[in-house]
């Protein structure tokens, strides 16, 4: 019984491959650590929380690949991780997001599909909810209206996937992460953003001049999330569910911006913007369905959580992070 994890050298999969090993559970990772940041911070981040495990470099576009893979591993188990991610980039290269969200995506379900996986528990986004979101974000509302790209791909996983349930039985999950941080997270996102920035003086842009709020949630209540939702499979006709993924508590970018600058004992230098294109102004995830279906229950407060992204930039990155 293996698990096969893809974007295992990625920030959330390389959390979830190390709860796997916890659990004792057999898996095996893929990832194309391509150089959308720096494919170095992939492997130390693999090397540091999930040393050792059977990680392959492989890209979700080679379908020879792919699926020479699936047959030498034999998976029941899915939990597909893998994505061109960022909103911004989105805009500069939409290519790559055809490529891996879209392409990349039938890949994976034509092998679940054929090579009989239990179950596909895939990533989402809370970008599906577009201009049409109304805080708190429930699942039942519309995403036919991205602001971005990389938003609309994930809304087309979540109909493709639907469509796989519906023709084939493929039972998969979607999850909707909203904005996930931590110590050895994403580079290109706020929580390392602004700490490096503060850490080594350096300015730090504030779009739609600070007006903006976000559901930040922590790795670990992501993780367990994740987990929590591969281990309760749908049982519903057809056998697809999305569930959001989130702290249900959204924070004001000022608060934000304030918790790291007591953490790392400066102050930050703000640059006020306009609003960014394919930004969303607020995001705040109804978490009930999540509860609901596996006690879902997110712990960890900004508080708590970005000191510890402040104290891994210093020590990784140095003083001049």
């Amino acid at each position: 019984m293996t698990i096969l994890v893809t974007g295992a050298a990625g920030f959330i999969g390389a959390y979830v491959c190390r709860e796997l090993r916890r659990r004792g559970e057999a898996f095996v990772g893929l990832d194309n650590f391509n150089d959308y940041y720096d494919p170095r911070l992939k492997r130390d981040r693999g090397a540091a929380l999930c040393a050792d495990a059977d990680i392959r470099a492989l890209d979700l576009t080679d379908r020879d690949g792919l699926a020479a893979l699936f047959d030498e591993t034999a998976p029941d188990r899915v939990i597909h991780l893998a994505a061109q991610a960022g909103v911004r980039y989105s805009l500069q290269n939409p290519h790559a997001y055809v490529d891996s969200n879209l392409v990349g995506f039938v890949n994976l379900l034509e092998l679940c599909r054929h090579r009989g996986v239990a179950h596909l528990a895939y990533a989402s986004s809370s970008s599906v909810y577009g201009d049409s979101a109304k805080p708190p974000f429930s699942e039942d509302q519309r995403i036919d209206r991205p602001r971005s790209l990389y938003a609309a791909t994930k809304a087309a996983n979540e109909l493709m996937a639907h469509t796989y349930a519906h023709l084939y039985g493929l039972r998969a999950t979607g999850l909707r992460f909203f904005t996930v941080y931590g110590p050895w997270g994403r580079p290109d996102m706020a929580p390392l953003l602004f700490s490096r920035a503060v850490l080594s003086g350096r300015p730090i842009d504030v779009f739609n001049h600070g007006k903006m709020r976000r559901d930040f949630t922590f790795i670990d209540d992501i993780v367990a999330g994740v987990l929590g939702a591969l281990d309760h499979p749908p049982q519903d006709d057809p056998p697809h569910r999305v569930f959001n993924l989130g702290n249900h508590t959204p924070v004001e970018l000022e608060r934000f911006i304030a918790v790291i600058e007591e953490a790392a004992g400066k102050k930050a230098e703000k640059v006020y913007k306009p609003m960014q294109p394919g930004d969303m102004v607020e995001t705040m995830a109804d978490t009930a369905r999540a509860q609901a279906a596996f006690g879902f229950e997110p712990a960890t407060s900004i508080e708590t959580g970005l000191p510890q992204v402040v104290a891994w930039c210093r020590d990784y990155f140095g003083d001049n992070a």
